[in-house]
């Protein structure tokens, strides 16, 4: 008999839920009897099917919802499911609320480092509830950081990157970026691609940046939501380099110009896992400079697939910058050896397989 399994989650944007979407594509073509509830306009639902998943076009929308809680407990009591893997907080809260009494194993997806605490009461009706069977979590800093709240039940964290596949980016051209800002031929460009949030640490980037000797055509394009914000306009014009650092906002095509970039820097400064838009940037062969927050320590090997630099530290940053700016053959490799490192390290099938074994693990515990 297969494995049953309930995936809960929202697939309604390809690029963003692709790594996640795969992980069940692959254990359905294992023979695992896969079915997911989501919004009924993922545009997933023509590769689910082929790879014989039960798409269910349902997605609960309010946390203790009873009409959305029932639809779920009918769903794992029909089809008698053996696994329900939850992956947001309305998924989390009803799914939890929904297995009350039944055999089903609850397993949790966690991919942020912060905002849960073993004080908190409202933790205990998520990731510190008594019924959850397993935490799939996206990082080992994220782990680490679970381990610290469990007071009971440590050994229900699992460290399983999302992988990627190098397949996922032969297309994307470098779209001429220095065409539409005018820049010169020379420009060295350096991309972040973000929503703008406190935890990204842009503040540090533009001291970054700031730091960098005025001569020097080296450039900075912020790709994303709200980075026009008041302290980052400051530290801008601080910095005299307005004309060096480009605020492009929102894209629908940042994989192009992230093509088109010669470095991606990653300033974060807390909280987050495996960072996903330098995961896409290793996988184009752009070499990437990161900070040493715990959730990247799997991203790459310092100095061997990218530059690693202390958070909150505008100087080191720039001191990275340079060298990469100085050393083109240096640059260079470390693209290669990012874009092999996700082959060998942070690849989908992988994600699969451990996944596989830990949905096997514990159904026979």
């Amino acid at each position: 008999m297969p494995i049953k399994v309930l995936v809960i989650s929202d697939y309604r944007d390809f690029v963003t839920t692709r790594p996640e979407a795969e992980i069940f594509i692959g254990l359905a073509k294992l023979g695992f009897e896969i079915h997911i509830m989501t919004f009924k306009d993922t545009p997933f639902q023509a590769a689910f099917e082929s790879a014989g998943i039960r798409v269910i076009p349902f997605h609960p929308k309010k946390k203790f919802d009873k009409a959305e809680i029932a639809e779920i407990r009918e769903t794992l009591i029909k089809e008698k499911i053996d696994l329900v893997h939850l992956f947001n907080n309305p998924a989390i809260v009803n799914g939890i609320k929904a297995a009350k009494g039944l055999k089903v194993k609850v397993v949790l997806y966690r991919g942020y480092a912060g905002n849960i605490h073993w004080y908190d009461p409202l933790s205990y009706l998520k990731f510190l509830h008594p019924r959850v069977d397993k935490i799939f979590c996206n990082s080992q800093g994220v782990e680490e950081f679970l381990q610290k709240q469990l007071l009971f039940g440590k050994h229900k964290t699992i460290t399983i990157n999302k992988g990627h596949h190098l397949s996922w980016y032969t297309d994307f051209p470098p779209y001429d970026i220095k065409k539409e800002l005018q820049l010169a031929s020379d420009a060295f460009l350096l991309i972040n691609v973000a929503n703008n949030r406190r935890m990204k640490g842009i503040s540090y980037l533009l001291k970054a940046i700031n730091l960098l000797p005025d001569e020097l055509p080296i450039h900075l394009l912020l790709v994303g939501k709200d980075m026009d914000t008041k302290e980052n306009l400051r530290l801008i014009q601080k910095g005299g380099k307005s004309d060096k650092v480009h605020i492009l906002g929102f894209r629908k095509n940042p994989l192009n110009i992230v093509t088109a970039s010669d470095v991606f820097v990653l300033s974060s400064i807390k909280g987050e896992s495996i960072t996903k838009s330098v995961i896409e940037a290793m996988s184009l062969g752009i070499a990437p400079i990161i900070t040493d927050i715990a959730g990247n320590r799997e991203l790459l090997v310092h100095e061997e697939s990218g530059l690693i630099t202390k958070a909150r530290d505008p100087k080191g940053l720039s001191e990275a910058i340079l060298k990469l700016y100085k050393d083109n053959s240096l640059r260079e490799k470390l693209g290669r050896n990012a874009k092999m490192r996700i082959d060998s390290h942070l690849n989908t099938e992988q994600t699969v397989l451990k996944t596989k074994k830990m949905y096997e693990d514990l159904l026979t515990d």
